[in-house]
């Protein structure tokens, strides 16, 4: 019998020697997937505008923002521009090309989408003439050029650096940059090739006076490499897998070139602590948004290979990764086989089988069980069957405090990168974890209920390329609390709108089965995309919505922070 045993026992942990995937029924943290109608909301889609496509290249864009006293919004293109935008999306307008050989920046290729101009912000007191911040906004991305050193990284291995570096005009106003080269503040040696720099933002709801206020927050990832396997993101000692917090007007830095303020949670731990670290244990956080009205900040963190997640951040929190991915303890395989082979032997028999990929696996023992950890407030699991097999990733969060779309007020935004499914949760009544409270927001466009990706996959096909596998879904904000839907492959920003009636539940979709097909399989052909385009300029007819594309102006009431 004990000869069997131990054939057995070989026989059930080789294929998970080998890496290989195990059965769905075993591998889904979350057996309750997410709904596909229930508790849905409607909203509608419009083209608002549309990026130069270079030389064949749409813009990759990351990042859209208003900035009031510049008169007009902002994107920025990963390969290197920076553009405007007025507000009624009619004149788009490069404001500042990172690649110009004046600035001898090298901005890094855009490597498979992932590195180069990152993000960007500007001081809150941009327009505010004789103020210590008027005239400064600030970009940070991956730079090809180093120079000798570098302020942060990682011994010897050093590919390519990310900067911050605070750029400074004579006019707010002006329709291109009218300012000099850029200040250098902070530059960090990449030890790998992804999850590198990630989003900067400073607090909208801070105001003067605020200890907040005019504190600049920058999102690192871990370094890139699978499961963080120097361990970073964990290291106080270490800006990667951060959300750093610095004053850019300050001195006290070690460089001088920005302050630490005072409040920092670890400015008092004797070194190697960083005083810059505001929060840690992220693998590769996607953006930083504020609730206007709660003041809470929401991250959300790109998972492994089973979990995404989105997390309220509070100052000094512990995120968990790598110790942690999600709400399950993140462990690496070949480290801890001895206990592998007892925990896999047990989970058979008590039905708590062990998620395994490749050399890491997610233990759904204890799920949650370290009380020094803030777990997210919501997550969700590669296997949920709303999402196609490959890589997925979270993006987001923006939370919707306005009421010109109703049926997005008081709702936290966030989606799924590769599909551009988006998703809701209450901002008054934060979930605790698992995606139990996860609902989606579906679209209407052209008359009809379709998914992101659909609306990108016919757009580049009009434009007379393939049509796309993935979506690259970021989310961008504007005047009055608008809403914008970015993407990698088609130079569209999309607004989203109020839809004259916005259906619930089963109501939602008239065709379920066509919506998540679009979703899941690239089209093999769109012969009537010209049935759904304007003649002339090509661009999409919605008949449907409330509002047309125009200039906004500041009378839409915010909403009250009461449930």
């Amino acid at each position: 019998m004990g000869v069997f045993r131990l054939v057995l026992v070989a026989a059930l942990l080789w294929p998970l020697s080998l890496g290989a995937d195990v059965p769905r029924t075993f591998r889904n943290p979350f057996p309750k997937h997410i709904a596909a109608t229930d508790g849905s909301v409607t909203v509608g889609v419009v083209e608002f505008a549309t990026l130069p496509i270079v030389d064949g290249y749409p813009a990759l864009m990351m990042k859209m923002v208003d900035e009031p006293g510049a008169g007009r919004l902002f994107v920025n293109d990963l390969s290197g521009i920076l553009y405007s935008v007025s507000y009624d999306g009619g004149t788009v307008t490069p404001y500042l090309d990172l690649k110009e050989p004046r600035w001898k920046l090298d901005p890094t290729p855009s490597v498979e989408r992932q590195r180069g101009f990152q993000s960007f912000a500007f001081h809150p007191q941009f327009a505010e003439v004789d103020a210590p911040g008027f005239g400064r906004f600030y970009t940070f991305g991956e730079l090809t050029r180093r120079i000798s050193r570098a302020d942060f990284g990682v011994g010897g291995r050093r590919l390519f650096d990310t900067v911050l570096l605070e750029w400074r005009v004579h006019d707010p106003k002006a329709t291109f940059y009218d300012g000099g080269p850029p200040r250098e503040m902070m530059r960090i040696g990449q030890p790998f090739e992804w999850h590198n720099g990630r989003q900067i933002a400073f607090n909208p709801g801070a105001v003067s006076g605020d200890a907040d206020f005019g504190l600049l927050y920058l999102a690192v990832g871990d370094g890139g490499h699978s499961g963080d396997p120097l361990n970073l993101s964990q290291d106080l000692g270490r800006v990667f897998g951060k959300i750093l917090r610095i004053d850019p007007l300050g001195t006290n830095s070690a460089t001088s070139t920005y302050g630490i303020p005072a409040n920092n949670p670890f400015i008092a731990l004797p070194p190697p602590a960083l005083g810059e670290i505001y929060a840690y244990g992220l693998r590769s956080p996607q953006d930083l948004r504020w609730d206007l009205c709660t003041g809470r900040l929401f991250v959300a963190d790109a998972g492994q290979h089973t979990i995404e997640e989105v997390n309220m951040v509070v100052s000094g929190a512990n995120l968990g990764w790598n110790l942690w991915e999600g709400s399950f303890r993140f462990e690496d395989y070949w480290q801890t086989i001895a206990r592998r082979v007892r925990d896999y032997v047990l989970s058979i028999w008590d039905g708590t089988f062990h998620v395994t990929n490749h050399q890491h696996v997610i233990s759904l023992r204890n799920p949650r069980a370290d009380a020094a950890v803030t777990y997210p407030v919501v997550e969700f699991d590669h296997q949920d069957p709303l999402f196609r097999k490959g890589p997925l990733a979270v993006t987001g969060p923006v939370v919707y405090r306005h009421q010109a779309i109703p049926p997005l007020t008081s709702y936290v935004l966030f989606g799924e990168l590769v599909s551009g499914e988006v998703f809701y949760f209450n901002a008054d009544n934060l979930p605790d974890g698992g995606q139990d409270a996860i609902r989606r927001v579906l679209f209407r466009h052209d008359g009809e209920v379709k998914s992101f990706l659909r609306m990108v996959r016919e757009k580049t096909v009009a434009q007379g390329r393939m049509p796309e596998r993935r979506a690259d879904l970021r989310f961008g904000t504007g005047l009055d609390g608008q809403l914008f839907l970015l993407n990698k492959h088609d130079s569209t920003i999309r607004r989203l709108v109020a839809v004259e009636h916005s259906p619930r539940g089963t109501e939602a979709v008239e065709n379920v089965s066509r919506f998540q097909a679009d979703i899941s399989e690239p089209p093999s052909v769109y012969q009537n995309i010209s049935e759904h385009t304007d003649s002339q300029s090509g661009v999409a007819r919605v008949p449907h919505v409330k509002s047309a594309i125009g200039l906004r102006t500041s009378t839409t009431p915010i909403a009250t922070c009461d449930s």
